[in-house]
């Protein structure tokens, strides 16, 4: 369904940015498996976008899709219970890295650690939380004019090393994060670099208990972030850390309301991990990928910096309500390039989806990079149009569902309006001074393992606006 045209007029022609192939047909089981190790993206085929369900046999388990608002609120709203448990593949990839964090665990483990870490980044914390982003944003900028502007910088390390310096100043505390950051950094892509994307052994039925293998590289990266995160710990929970604010600390102090219990120190590193990796990694990715899509569309760059030159100063949580267009690039952003672009569930037990059987152990499936660019459900579903998503535009007539990139139902991402917020005032923040360009011959192509990345490195140079 194309734009009206008084809208075209407006924007002039939307910049439709890089997505893979679309098969025809969906590939033959080898291939299929070939396509999973390099990315999740590289499997769908043309049909997969316009459809509301999508079922599979691979190998011997059952792969069920839901692929509408009305499905994903069936499966993963009203009958959560059934489909709480994380596929096999995303516990035994990240079990080396958050072990029962809240990212993978299920059953009374995630009901109880939930209630203790939820209220942590919780969006009624969030004005207390804010002033490290604007902080990290503003010496972001004061290196970035210490760069020859010829020289191209990988934008993606750097929103990596941003983010990364925004959690560890939310999470451990201003004067204990910084230096930690880069170590992280380094280690988090290593890991989604080397780590397995394919569990063939659970399609063919073979329990959790069977060990899967994975590369010593694996084993180095969770070993080095465990290591920064237990010295942090260290020094957070230490006497000298006592009269600084920060989220472990927050949770240090937090019971469970229902035992009275607080969390034992493995505990403490796992949810650690999952708040670095869910609060660095997504956030970082995601800017990259505004960075990359305002370099390819002057409309949409002259409004976010518009609106930033308008503040007159750092972007601040007060600020929010002044940035409507930059949070609208976001959130279209997040539209295309979701950061976690595959929320997979094992069903617990027999039940039924859109009137038809589901099996125990079936893997039941929504696909944000399928249902944000569905044909039904979206006009112009590829194109970059930040306008969607302003007071009145195309997101707001959807239905609740159509959009979901931070999750859905009782595992929703805790950190949503953290993330969210982190992304526009980073992004209103560093525009005010600067207009990143792509680098000549610089070849973007989305690849998702763990996360949806532009590929490995994102080369850019750093036009200067002010300053």
């Amino acid at each position: 369904m194309p734009l009206p045209a008084a809208e075209l007029a407006q924007i002039g022609v939307p910049f439709v940015p890089p997505y893979p192939k679309r098969h025809a047909r969906m590939p033959r089981l080898p291939e299929l498996l070939r396509l999973l190790r390099r990315s999740f993206l590289d499997i769908w085929t043309e049909a997969a976008f316009e459809r509301d369900m999508l079922r599979a046999r691979v190998l011997l388990r059952d792969v069920i899709i839901c692929n509408s608002p009305a499905t994903v609120q069936e499966a993963f709203v009203e009958h959560a219970a059934d489909y709480e448990r994380k596929s096999p593949q995303m516990r035994h990839a990240l079990k080396p890295l958050l072990g029962d964090g809240l990212f993978i665990s299920d059953g009374p483990l995630w009901r109880e650690r939930r209630k203790v870490v939820a209220p942590v980044t919780h969006v009624s914390r969030l004005a207390e939380l804010t002033p490290p982003m604007t902080e990290a944003a503003v010496e972001r900028a004061a290196l970035w004019r210490q760069r020859d502007p010829a020289q191209p910088i990988d934008m993606l390390a750097e929103m990596g090393h941003l983010t990364a310096e925004i959690i560890c100043r939310t999470i451990f505390g201003p004067r204990l994060g910084g230096e930690a950051a880069a170590s992280v950094v380094q280690a988090f892509a290593e890991y989604q670099r080397v780590v397995g994307q394919t569990d063939v052994l659970s399609l063919l039925g073979v329990p959790d208990w069977v060990p899967r293998w994975q590369p010593p590289s694996v084993r180095r990266a969770s070993r080095r972030i465990a290591a920064v995160l237990d010295r942090l710990i260290d020094r957070v929970l230490s006497p000298e850390g006592k009269g600084e604010a920060s989220l472990i600390r927050a949770m240090a102090e937090g019971v469970n309301p229902a035992t009275g219990k607080a969390m034992d120190r493995e505990a403490f590193r796992n949810e650690a991990a999952v708040l670095f990796m869910a609060g660095h990694e997504t956030t970082a990715n995601t800017l990259a990928w505004v960075w990359f899509l305002l370099s390819q569309s002057p409309h949409a760059a002259a409004r976010v910096q518009a609106e930033a030159d308008a503040l007159g100063a750092p972007a601040t949580f007060a600020d929010l309500p002044r940035l409507a267009y930059a949070r609208a690039v976001v959130e279209e952003t997040l539209r295309l390039y979701p950061p976690v672009p595959l929320l997979a569930r094992e069903a617990a037990r027999d039940g039924e989806l859109g009137g038809r059987k589901v099996r125990k152990g079936s893997l039941v499936i929504a696909v944000p990079w399928l249902l944000h660019r569905h044909r039904k459900l979206w006009r112009q579903p590829d194109a970059f149009i930040p306008e969607r998503f302003l007071p009145g535009g195309e997101a707001a007539s959807k239905p609740r569902y159509t959009w979901i990139p931070f999750a859905i139902g009782p595992r929703v991402c805790t950190g949503a309006a953290f993330g969210l917020t982190e992304a526009v005032l980073c992004l209103a923040t560093l525009s005010a001074s600067f207009a990143p360009r792509l680098a000549a011959g610089a070849v973007v192509h989305p690849v998702c393992r763990l996360t949806l990345r532009p590929g490995e490195t994102l080369p850019m140079h750093l036009d200067r606006r002010h300053g």
